[in-house]
């Protein structure tokens, strides 16, 4: 993270919050407590109001904002629900991303409302079945592939045990049976397969653009085959 996003960051998180510490600032951000001082000094520098009070922590004078992102309670309560699903359904690639957004929901919420919130999420739990194991942490890196049609290298690992290197070019992620599959164009099969996240050894995203220029739709892979099953 360059130092304007952590500013950025630092500014947001002390809005959404009452007080923060020097020492949760620098495990938030992973930096120095000593970092963390010269950044409030910067902050201040830019005519952000903070303040500190002691044996409580840092804090943004009463009235200031951020430029204001309007969320209604419901909205706020709706996006508690999609954190608690990707707490317990995505990885850890796609959870802090989550936890980030929900963040700067909080920052723009009046305090009246932040409590509210807080109290609604925990008030929310989710379970699955035990044999349910999420994903490793790939999730992120399939869809930045997805979404600028890039290539990913892989090494799977089908169910009968056989592993393979695989590049394939992604055109869709599917949730059933309580597990992540990404479907593609392999070329090493130069066809669509289906394989299951949790069977990718290792995956590495490349710079290569896809080969084909059109793919089918997620949708019409999966009409066209019903369900369909991992490889």
């Amino acid at each position: 993270m360059n130092r304007i996003d952590r500013l950025f960051g630092i500014t947001t998180l002390l809005q959404a919050k009452k007080y923060v510490t020097a020492e949760q600032l620098a495990e938030q951000f992973a930096i120095s407590v000593r970092t963390v001082y010269r950044d409030i000094k910067a902050l201040g520098e830019q005519g952000i109001p903070v303040s500190f009070e002691p044996h409580k922590g840092y804090f943004l004078v009463q009235g200031y904002f951020l430029p204001p992102v309007s969320f209604t309670p419901q909205e706020a309560n709706a996006l508690v629900l999609l954190e608690t699903l990707a707490a317990t359904l995505a990885d850890a690639s796609i959870q802090a991303h989550c936890a980030t957004a929900l963040t700067k929901v909080k920052a723009v919420l009046r305090e009246r409302e932040r409590a509210k919130l807080q109290q609604f999420t925990s008030s929310i739990k989710m379970h699955v079945p035990e044999y349910f194991r999420g994903p490793a942490d790939y999730l992120a890196t399939l869809q930045s592939a997805l979404a600028e049609r890039k290539v990913v290298a892989m090494e799977y690992c089908d169910k009968s045990g056989r592993s393979s290197q695989r590049h394939i070019e992604p055109t869709g992620l599917a949730f059933y049976n309580f597990a992540w599959h990404v479907v593609g164009w392999c070329q090493l099969r130069q066809a669509y397969r289906d394989f299951k996240v949790t069977r990718i050894q290792r995956l590495t995203a490349t710079t290569r653009p896809f080969t084909k220029t059109e793919h089918l739709l997620l949708t019409e892979y999966i009409a066209g085959l019903g369900l369909p099953h991992a490889v």
